[in-house]
């Protein structure tokens, strides 16, 4: 993806990040991604390939970036003392919100997968998301109780963050308030915290 023209190919990654977050791998074409950085699509192929290799990169640019920063709430998790590792469990948590709320496209790419958009390329949940899903779950079941559903906790903290990410909870007027909301970004966080201490059965009360 190298070429002497060394910025192309990132402004193309970056509008196809848009593009294919807001109508999905089905519903964008190479000629959208191609005319909203004013090029051709020949020039665009040249760059990065044809969409299904743009989606890839996008995909592994999406995975690479949400990697960079659970990944060492993770490790602070495995390595903190019994004392702290509950507190440790609700910063991941933390970090794994304002990152969704940070990069709301993130989410968005994955909510289309929800819905079968880009049903031939198969290998991305085998390849990115269940391997980060456990090394999740390996942190958290040290200290989730007896009978607690790691697995499926880790799944309702997915879905509620990127539902609330992308689509936020509505208000009394039936105005939608998302994270750039302070008050329902505030009380979601709590909810979630709760929620989470609740689901893995852990000790006392929410830090």
């Amino acid at each position: 993806m190298n070429s002497p023209d060394g910025g192309q190919p990132e402004t193309i990654l970056r509008a196809a990040t848009r593009l294919f977050a807001a109508l999905g791998y089905d519903g964008t074409s190479t000629r959208q991604i191609a005319e909203a950085v004013g090029l051709n699509i020949a020039t665009v192929n040249y760059h990065v390939g044809g969409k299904r290799e743009l989606y890839l990169a996008v995909m592994e640019r999406a995975h690479q970036a949400e990697l960079a920063v659970l990944e060492p709430a993770v490790k602070e998790l495995t390595a903190a003392p019994p004392e702290e590792k509950v507190a440790a469990a609700h910063r991941m948590l933390d970090v794994y919100v304002d990152f969704c709320a940070e990069n709301p496209e993130i989410p968005a790419l994955w909510m289309h997968r929800w819905l079968s958009d880009a049903g031939d390329i198969t290998e991305l949940e085998r390849q990115y998301v269940q391997p980060l899903a456990a090394f999740v779950a390996d942190a958290l079941l040290p200290l989730a109780g007896e009978h607690a559903d790691v697995e499926y906790t880790i799944w309702t903290v997915i879905w509620c963050t990127h539902g609330f990410a992308r689509g936020g909870v509505l208000d009394q007027a039936g105005r939608r308030r998302g994270p750039r909301d302070v008050r329902a970004m505030r009380r979601f966080r709590a909810h979630l915290h709760s929620m989470l201490h609740q689901a893995l059965c852990l000790p006392g009360d929410p830090p």
